[in-house]
C-alpha cells in the first residue's frame, strides 16, 4: 500500500481479497456480482403454493450477471431468492424496449391498463432502414396492417352501437329523460324522508341514504318482545314462596305422595290452581285494564267483584250465594242491646 509497482513487475500476491469483499466471491469464476436489487414493478411469485404478490420497491440481494448483448449494450440478469418460499426469480434488462422483463419464477402484475398503440409518423432513420432492408419494410407494413385492421374493427363496433341507440333521436332522448326523472323523484323522496326523521328526533346531522349493509345490520338487531301476560304474571305472583312441605287443596302434604305419577299429577294440579288464582286476581285488578292494554266495561267488573267479594262481618251481600263454611267454623251472632239486672 502506498508503493509504486512498475508495469513490468507483478503485484504482490499475499493480498488476495477483492475490494468489494464477499460480494465478489463469484466474480472471477462465474462472473457473478452480488448487488442490492430493488423491484421495479409488482410481480406474482409462481413458486408459492398460493400466488403471492411482491410489491414494487422491495429489495433483494441479487446475483448480477451478463447474459448477452443487444448490439453494443449488455443484457444483465438479476437472479434472487424469494424468502417466503425459497424459489428463484430472474429478471433481465431489455435494451430494445428500455424496461425490465421477468423471465423465470414469476410474472408481472397486470393492472388492466389498455396498451395504446401509437401510430405516429415514421422518422427518417426508420424510413431509411426500411428502404435499405426489404425484410424490415415488410415487417413494418405487416405491423401497420394489423394495427389498421384492429382499429377498423373497433370503429365499426362503435358505429353499430351508435346506430342501435341513436337511430331515433326522439326515442333516445325520451329514454334518457325518463331515467333522469325517475332518479330525481327518488332523490326527492329520500330527502323528504330524511327531513321527517330529523324533525321527529330533533337531529342536526345530515342523514345519508340507506344501503343494503344498513338494512342487513338493522335486520340482525332484536329488541325482544314485550309480553303483557308476563307483566301481569309477575305483578300477581306472591312476594314470598314457601319451600319444603307444601299443602295441596285437600290438606295433604306433598311428602305423602310417594309414587312418581302421583307427584306429577299433584304438581300439575297445583300449577293449574296457581294459574287460575293468578288469572282471577288479574281479572279483578282495578289497574288490569292499563296493564293489559285494553279497556274492560264497568258492568263486567262490577259483576265479577260482586260475585266473589264478601262483607267483613261474614254476612254475604244480597243476591249472592253463601259460601260453603268449614265444619270447624261456628257462626256467632251478637245482639245490638244487652240486658243487665238491676237492683
Amino acid at each position: 500500500m502506498g508503493r509504486y509497482y512498475p508495469p513490468d513487475s507483478s503485484a504482490p500476491s499475499f493480498n488476495t481479497k477483492h475490494p468489494l469483499g464477499n460480494r465478489a466471491r463469484k466474480l472471477r469464476s462465474e462472473g457473478i456480482l452480488t448487488v442490492r436489487f430493488e423491484m421495479p414493478f409488482a410481480i406474482w411469485c409462481s413458486h408459492c403454493p398460493k400466488s403471492t404478490i411482491i410489491g414494487q420497491g422491495v429489495r433483494f440481494n441479487a446475483e448480477k450477471k451478463k447474459v448477452g448483448n443487444y448490439y453494443s449494450t449488455p443484457i444483465w440478469s438479476f437472479r434472487m431468492k424469494h424468502v417466503v418460499c425459497g424459489g428463484d426469480i430472474e429478471i433481465r434488462t431489455d435494451p430494445r424496449a428500455g424496461e425490465y422483463v421477468v423471465t423465470e419464477g414469476a410474472k408481472r402484475r397486470d393492472y388492466g391498463e389498455d396498451k395504446v398503440e401509437e401510430e405516429g409518423v415514421v422518422d427518417e432513420d426508420e424510413r431509411k432502414r426500411r428502404r435499405e432492408d426489404a425484410m424490415a419494410g415488410l415487417e413494418g407494413k405487416k405491423e401497420e396492417e394489423v394495427i389498421k385492421k384492429e382499429a377498423g374493427k373497433r370503429v365499426e363496433e362503435l358505429r353499430e352501437d351508435r346506430e342501435r341507440w341513436w337511430s331515433d333521436p326522439y326515442e333516445a332522448s325520451r329514454f334518457v329523460r325518463k331515467g333522469f326523472r325517475r332518479e330525481r323523484k327518488e332523490r326527492h323522496r329520500e330527502r323528504d324522508k330524511a327531513e321527517g326523521i330529523k324533525d321527529r328526533l330533533g337531529l342536526e346531522l345530515d342523514l345519508v341514504p340507506e344501503n343494503e349493509e344498513d338494512k342487513l345490520r338493522a335486520g340482525m338487531v332484536d329488541f325482544g318482545q314485550v309480553r303483557v301476560e308476563g307483566a301481569l304474571e309477575a305483578s300477581n305472583k306472591p312476594l314470598f314462596t314457601l319451600k319444603g312441605v307444601e299443602e295441596d287443596s285437600t290438606g295433604r302434604t306433598s311428602q305423602a305422595l310417594t309414587t312418581k305419577s302421583a307427584k306429577l299429577q299433584q304438581q300439575k294440579k297445583q300449577q293449574f290452581e296457581q294459574k287460575l288464582r293468578m288469572s282471577t286476581r288479574a281479572a279483578i285488578d282495578p289497574w288490569g285494564s292499563s296493564l293489559g292494554g285494553g279497556s274492560r266495561g264497568s258492568s263486567a267488573e262490577a259483576s265479577i267483584l260482586g260475585s266473589i267479594r264478601r262483607k267483613q262481618d261474614g254476612t254475604p251481600r244480597s243476591g249472592t250465594a253463601v259460601a260453603e263454611q268449614s265444619p270447624h267454623y261456628t257462626a256467632t251472632t251478637s245482639n245490638a242491646l244487652v240486658a243487665y239486672d238491676s237492683d
